[in-house]
C-alpha cells in the first residue's frame, strides 16, 4: 500500500513537472512570436510612409526615376516579408528599404525648397521615429529569443522540447554592413571652404637717393 502511494505520488509529480515544462516552453515561444509581430508592425509602418515620401520628392525631382522605382520595390519587399517571411528575409528587406530611403533623401538634398517644406520635415521625423521604434522592437525580440534558446538548450527544459514543439529561434541580425541604418541629416549646412591666407603686403620701392 505504501509503495503504491509512493509510486502514485511519483507519477503525479512527473506529470506535474511535465505540465510545468510544457507551459514554460510554450510561454517563451508565444513571447518570441509576439515580439516578432512587433517588428512586423514597425516594418509595415515604415513602408506606409514611403508613398508620401516618394510623391513629395518626385514633385521636385521627376527625373530620378530609378531611385523612385527602387524604393517602391523595396517597400513591396518589406510588406511581403512582414506578412510571413523568415527572420532573415525581414532583415534583408529592411536593409534594402533603408538604403532606398537614403537614396531618396540624398536626392532631396539638392532641393533646399523641398527640405524647407513642412510635409518633408514631418516625413523625415516620422521615418526617424519609426527607425527608433524598429530598433527597440528588434532588441525586444532578440531578448525574448535569448530566453527561449537558453531554455530549450538546458536541462531540464530541453527534455520537453519535443512534447511542446518548441525549438531554438534565429536572432534578428541585420545583414553585414547594415547593422546600423544609414542616416541623412539636413540640419547642418555644409562647411565653407577654408579662406586662403592673405598675401603678405609688398613694400613700396625705396626712393632713390639724391
Amino acid at each position: 500500500m505504501v509503495i503504491g502511494l509512493i509510486v502514485l505520488a511519483a507519477l503525479v509529480g512527473l506529470v506535474g513537472f511535465g505540465i510545468v515544462g510544457f507551459n514554460k516552453l510554450r510561454t517563451l515561444d508565444v513571447a518570441s512570436l509576439e515580439a516578432l509581430g512587433g517588428i512586423d508592425v514597425q516594418l509595415t509602418r515604415r513602408a506606409d510612409l514611403i508613398p508620401n515620401l516618394v510623391n513629395t520628392v518626385k514633385g521636385y525631382a521627376q527625373h530620378e526615376k530609378g531611385v523612385f522605382e527602387e524604393v517602391t520595390k523595396a517597400r513591396a519587399g518589406v510588406q511581403a516579408a512582414a506578412q510571413g517571411g523568415s527572420v532573415d528575409e525581414k532583415a534583408a528587406a529592411q536593409a534594402r528599404l533603408d538604403k532606398a530611403i537614403i537614396d531618396v533623401l540624398a536626392v532631396a538634398e539638392a532641393y533646399p525648397d523641398l527640405k524647407a517644406t513642412v510635409n518633408f520635415q514631418q516625413l523625415q521625423t516620422a521615418l526617424t521615429d519609426t527607425e527608433n521604434q524598429l530598433a527597440f522592437a528588434r532588441q525586444f525580440y532578440n531578448d525574448a529569443v535569448s530566453q527561449q534558446n537558453t531554455a530549450v538548450r538546458t536541462i531540464p527544459w530541453l527534455l520537453f522540447t519535443g512534447i511542446a514543439g518548441v525549438h531554438a529561434r534565429e536572432f534578428y541580425n541585420a545583414p553585414e554592413g547594415q547593422e546600423v541604418a544609414p542616416a541623412v541629416s539636413f540640419d547642418q549646412a555644409p562647411e565653407a571652404p577654408p579662406t586662403p591666407p592673405a598675401a603678405p603686403p609688398t613694400e613700396p620701392p625705396a626712393s632713390p637717393t639724391v
